[in-house]
């Protein structure tokens, strides 16, 4: 596979598992033997946005039991529940994908994803250099504390809600309807598609 972007000749974000492990997660790969479809929401506003966005799709792909099917066009967005200009701007985009992994197991990459690119959790709401977010698994709905799905506040972002249509416009969100309608119901303000930028499909 080549990236877009190279930071370094190994992925940070993967550690040492025994071949035991390792053969069976990459059968599992191979046949992707009852994969689950899930979305993931990507959010940057520090750093190179799109750099960083293009090196979590990246590292997602690398996941044993993971295969991204799409990637969104990248959105521009004022940043959520803060001052108007005190934070700034976010690149979001979603990413949609099989897995075979259960949704504890790729809440931990998506954690260990962000730790790879600095992520620090000192503010509600704070400036990050990067956010991955599940926002569905399969059909599943569960109010568990430590991943609640779908996302709480999907439906009502339109800079998840945008991308993710772009994407997959029949799209449904769990528990929630048709995402082209709940779409309709929130603002667009302040949610730029950027039709000059391009995060791309790992090969």
């Amino acid at each position: 596979m080549t990236a877009f972007f190279t930071q370094g000749p190994s992925d940070p974000t993967v550690q040492p598992v025994p071949a035991s492990v390792v053969e069976q997660v990459d059968a599992a790969d191979t046949t992707l033997s009852n994969p689950k479809r899930a979305v993931i929401s990507l959010g940057a506003n520090l750093g190179n946005r799109l750099e960083t966005l293009q090196g979590a799709v990246d590292a997602l792909e690398d996941t044993p039991g993971v295969r991204i099917k799409a990637v969104s066009p990248v959105y521009e967005t004022e940043p959520w529940g803060v001052e108007p200009g005190s934070q700034p701007s976010y690149y979001n985009a979603v990413v949609v994908l099989k897995t075979t992994l259960p949704p504890s197991s790729l809440l931990e990459r998506a954690h260990a994803v962000e730790e790879a690119f600095n992520r620090v959790r000192e503010e509600h709401w704070g400036p990050r250099t990067l956010d991955v977010d599940i926002v569905s698994y399969a059909d599943v709905v569960s109010a568990d504390p430590s991943l609640t799905l779908p996302h709480p506040r999907a439906h009502e972002r339109a800079f998840v809600l945008a991308p993710w249509h772009d994407v997959d416009p029949e799209a449904q969100l769990p528990g929630r309807g048709p995402v082209a309608g709940l779409l309709d119901m929130v603002t667009l303000q302040g949610v730029e598609a950027r039709k000059d930028l391009e995060l791309r499909l790992p090969e």
